[in-house]
């Protein structure tokens, strides 16, 4: 009952406030220039459709790169850097002034240094820069979390590095790296969506591009249809990114056993 509840009461409540927007629309009279109502939206999106779908499956392209890309690096330095603090204080603080930089300012420069000729690979390096740090700094902070009582009885027991990372470290930080993806996976299509802004017309063919094409013809219900598309992209990635967290951790993890109870 409680997790059917979960799902009708969100239902229940966009239903809700689709039925206030259309209502406001069509008593104040707002141009559909302003604000379109929810059917207006509705009608643009089946009427763009096929060219929607095109521009979200170029979105969720760049953004799964982005993301796999960012994962590996990501993953991989925090095991460097779990197995060697010279490698963690070196390199650690240009991590962290790679995610202070605003990705907007440094946009451009790594699309004029890849080369428009590369586009798709430019496109894909902004995206995995966003998602680079959550990874990195909640796999660093998980490989770190292991219990020093269970670290030192394996070493007793003459497990070597490798053997304590692979049987110790890394299932301590498997939460903490589910939990970073789910953040990493929306955060890799800011990135994508980011890329595809600056990009512009001509090598963008994403769903921001959309946007943008939309808003210069005023056809603002095509944007938000666009903008429809790209929240439900985001919505999809974190539920796919949250199923796998409860696949992996059910039978064990604390954080999703109490969620069954």
């Amino acid at each position: 009952m409680m997790r059917l509840s979960g799902i009708l009461l969100p239902l229940a409540l966009g239903a809700a406030f689709l039925g206030l927007w259309e209502w406001i629309v069509a008593a104040r009279h707002i141009p559909p220039y302003v604000l379109p109502a929810p059917s207006a939206i509705a009608r643009a999106l089946s009427d763009n459709f096929s060219s929607l779908m095109l521009s979200l499956l170029s979105t969720l392209t760049v953004t799964l790169e982005g993301f796999v890309a960012a994962w590996i690096a990501g993953v991989g330095l925090a095991i460097a850097f779990s197995q060697n603090r010279t490698i963690e204080r070196t390199l650690y603080p240009y991590a962290v002034l790679l995610q202070v930089t605003p990705v907007v300012a440094i946009a451009p420069l790594i699309l004029i240094w890849v080369g428009f000729d590369h586009i798709n690979a430019a496109l894909t390096l902004i995206a995995a820069l966003v998602a680079f740090f959550p990874i990195l700094s909640n796999t660093t902070q998980g490989l770190k979390s292991a219990d020093f009582n269970l670290v030192d009885l394996m070493r007793l027991y003459g497990a070597s590095r490798w053997q304590i990372l692979w049987r110790l470290r890394l299932p301590t930080a498997l939460p903490h790296l589910l939990g970073a993806m789910k953040i990493a996976g929306g955060l890799s299509l800011i990135g994508a969506v980011v890329a595809e802004f600056v990009a512009g017309s001509g090598t963008a063919t994403g769903l921001a591009w959309r946007i943008v094409e939309a808003g210069n013809r005023l056809e603002i219900a095509t944007m938000f249809a666009a903008l429809l598309l790209l929240g439900l992209l985001g919505i999809l990635l974190f539920a796919a990114f949250s199923l796998l967290e409860w696949a992996l951790l059910r039978h064990w993890h604390e954080s999703v056993l109490r969620q069954q109870e």
